[in-house]
């Protein structure tokens, strides 16, 4: 097999690469070629040896076809996981999906179905159904004029690695800032974005915003929400039963399960006749009975799971109306005293486009404040700042100065400490003690020459008492 399809002179941003986790090394590699004998053979995911790398040409043939060629080809296809990734974002992607195989989360599990490649071969591995598609829509059909008019454009959303989710039919995996101009208002938010077809079969942009918790005063689409709906909802994001709800336009009933995004509290619904549960979850193959519990939205423990690093481990598994797909719930035992009013949205990984590395992060998370430089403004000239989560509206501010020197900086110097003690406080300072006027601001000493008199001017001493 070519190192390369056959391009002719391709557009470098076409370009997009094969990443693998290689079970020998447990890394994540880039795929150079498959040899004769149908070996596969990698080289280190780095800068330096993107030249070596397999390259595939997004605006030429279907990656799923060009995969289908590649597996055909490699001797054992089911002892790797593979993931696609744009050809420049090679070396980036990789170690956050690293990160997320060593470190399993929730999170984690959502970005890494954005990268990998499910086939036919491999969908009995996947909980994620929906990543066969791989595209549902190209960058041609997205109202780009319209996306300007929110501050964004295709490259500032490659940038942020969230036009491919949106392109696979996903919400962006985070938040990104959002500024709308109305002319006598300007509107700035933080939000996911996703793409959907209308009636008249036109893609239009979604965004969803950020609220401060999901809206049960009202009914969702004809349900009315139980308290034991509320604590699941909260608790773990699933409500966790089929209910029927009422097609607003056609007053149609649907059966179909209801999700909270982690990310926004928008309260999503999927068709219970959409859903496809895998035959198999990471090692445990399913029966019909289990299938039908994951299928009414129930959770399901399963026991003796692989992991990709070849570890046994167990989860419950869920399937989650907004993600579309199975989840694990690593967290899926919280607390269950947990109330309405403590409870707090996922703290999110990138503002304004740049995502946090794992040390940034992990400080954000923790209260510190964080620099970032590499932002972008309204013209894409790049800016730098500095974000703290406000602990009390859980919301990100942002500062062109560190708010900590800052702080710091604003202690009172000693001479506002010597105006505020005499005017205020009604002691003396002897470089003043005779003066009779109030000090002005940052007066230690007369300030002129009348008040330089007034302080050299002798005293009367104070008679003797007889």
């Amino acid at each position: 097999m070519e190192d390369s399809t056959n391009i002719q002179n391709p557009d470098p941003s076409s370009l997009n690469t094969l990443l693998v986790f290689n079970p020998k090394t447990q890394k994540i590699e880039a795929v150079k070629t498959v040899d004769g004998t149908g070996n596969l053979k990698t080289v280190p995911n780095t800068k330096k040896n993107q030249n070596q790398f397999l390259k595939i040409d997004k605006n030429g043939d279907p990656l799923s076809n060009f995969f289908s060629n590649f597996l055909s080809q490699l001797k054992d296809p089911t002892l790797f996981n593979f993931f696609t990734s744009p050809l420049k974002e090679s070396e980036k992607i990789g170690k956050q999906i690293q990160h997320h195989l060593e470190h399993p989360s929730t999170e984690g599990k959502e970005f890494l179905n954005t990268y990998k490649i499910v086939t036919p071969s491999t969908n009995s591995m996947s909980t994620n159904p929906l990543s066969e598609k791989e595209y549902q829509y190209s960058p041609d059909q997205i109202d780009w004029e319209m996306m300007s008019k929110f501050g964004l454009t295709q490259e500032k959303l490659e940038k942020a690695n969230a036009l491919e989710p949106m392109l696979r039919g996903f919400k962006t995996n985070g938040l990104l800032p959002i500024s709308l101009n109305l002319g006598t208002a300007l509107i700035r938010i933080d939000a996911r974005l996703s793409l959907s077809t209308n009636d008249a079969g036109d893609v239009r942009i979604n965004l969803h915003g950020i609220r401060k918790e999901p809206n049960f005063n009202f009914k969702f689409l004809g349900h009315e929400f139980t308290p034991e709906d509320r604590q699941n909802l909260i608790e773990n994001g699933n409500m966790g039963r089929v209910v029927d709800l009422i097609n607003p336009k056609t007053d149609e009933i649907i059966p179909s399960l209801i999700s909270r995004d982690r990310l926004t509290n928008e309260l999503v619904a999927y068709k219970v006749e959409n859903i496809r549960i895998p035959d198999e979850i990471k090692g445990i193959r399913l029966d019909e009975s289990q299938k039908q519990t994951l299928i009414e939205g129930k959770a399901l423990y399963l026991e003796g799971m692989i992991s990709t690093k070849g570890e046994p481990f167990n989860a419950h598994v869920q399937f989650n109306a907004d993600k579309k797909y199975v989840e694990f719930l690593f967290d899926h035992k919280q607390s269950q005293h947990q109330s309405h009013s403590h409870f707090q949205t996922e703290f999110p990984r990138t503002f304004r486009g740049k995502e946090l590395n794992d040390e940034q992060y992990d400080q954000f998370k923790a209260g510190q404040t964080i620099y970032l430089d590499g932002l972008l403004d309204k013209k894409n000239q790049p800016y730098q700042g500095y974000i703290t989560l406000n602990q009390e509206n859980r919301k990100i501010d942002f500062s062109f100065k560190n708010p900590d020197k800052i702080q710091q900086e604003a202690k009172p110097t000693e001479a506002h400490k010597t105006q505020t003690a005499v005017n205020s406080e009604g002691k003396t300072n002897e470089a003043t003690k005779h003066v009779k006027e109030p000090l002005q601001k940052g007066q230690q000493s007369p300030k002129d020459k009348s008040q330089q008199v007034k302080q050299n001017k002798p005293q009367p001493r104070a008679g003797k008492r007889i």
